[in-house]
């Protein structure tokens, strides 16, 4: 009996967390199909009598796809390069004994602390010197500076876990030490890679406050600035900000439901050894 009342508690437990994580999804899809006459009510309502794509259509129609893609090139740069430089120095912070690698891990830490907003006019000066404002390039070197540092100290705690016999033995049978982080490490690291890669994804997929300053044409903003053209001071478009909250959320979706399963491989290792 004691153990029907533990499962039963467990799995409203659980209802509990699911509906609380997955209202905010319905509501926002719901409210992007309601016409203007049910926003605003006074009762919610969860059943819309008479939805309509018109939203949708009328973002589709505008320079959503083109923001899209701007933020989807700069996501996926992003993370690539995070990815890649996070790991080279995670791997360098957890192999070589460096008399300065736990200050150096400190000072990767501490960076992390920094407000975004003390990194805005530094990178602005260099951005406008090198003449890489209003580019690509430039806005994805601007997020690698929020992401590289958390993803190397993720992923150093990985490659420390990852036995040094492996990639001996790889030395010993003629493989350079490229070749073994290439063959050994690279793949037993991949659920930090995937954990690394959802965090840094995700977050330049949501930065706004460097694209706002570093891209000043309309041609490449990203969907995070134009969202905001939503909002003014006398009324919100509430219908066109779900609608297009809607679509910013699917790659996000997407891009978890591709690493999910490297990420519930570290999970399980975790658990393990644990």
């Amino acid at each position: 009996m004691t153990s029907l009342l533990r499962r039963g508690a467990l799995f409203l437990l659980v209802a509990v967390i699911v509906v609380s994580s997955l209202f905010p999804f319905f509501w926002m899809l719901v409210t992007s199909v309601k016409p203007d006459s049910e926003l605003f009510t006074r009762t919610p309502r969860f059943i819309v009598t008479s939805p309509t794509v018109e939203r949708y259509t009328h973002l589709l129609d505008g320079n959503i796809p083109t923001q899209f893609r701007n933020s989807l090139i700069v996501a996926v740069a992003t993370t690539v390069l995070t990815g890649l430089i996070a790991l080279l120095a995670g791997y360098a912070l957890a192999r070589y004994r460096l008399r300065t690698r736990h200050i150096l891990t400190v000072v990767i830490l501490v960076t992390q602390l920094l407000p975004q907003t003390i990194l805005v006019i530094p990178l602005f000066t260099l951005f406008r010197n090198a003449g890489l404002l209003n580019t690509f390039q430039g806005l994805t070197l601007s997020h690698l500076a929020l992401t590289v540092g958390l993803c190397t100290f993720m992923l150093r705690s990985f490659v420390v876990e990852i036995p040094f016999e492996l990639e001996e033995a790889a030395l010993v049978d003629g493989a350079s030490r490229l070749r073994a982080v290439w063959s050994i490490v690279f793949p037993l690291a991949w659920p930090g890679l995937a954990a690394s890669s959802v965090y840094a994804f995700i977050t330049s997929w949501n930065e706004l406050m460097f694209s706002a300053t570093y891209m000043q044409r309309p041609a490449i903003e990203t969907l995070p600035v134009a969202l905001q053209q939503y909002f003014s001071s006398y009324y919100t478009d509430w219908g066109g900000v779900m609608a297009a909250s809607v679509i910013f959320t699917i790659p996000v979706v997407i891009f978890f439901l591709i690493v999910q399963k490297r990420l519930m491989q570290g999970m399980a290792s975790g658990a393990m050894k644990g």
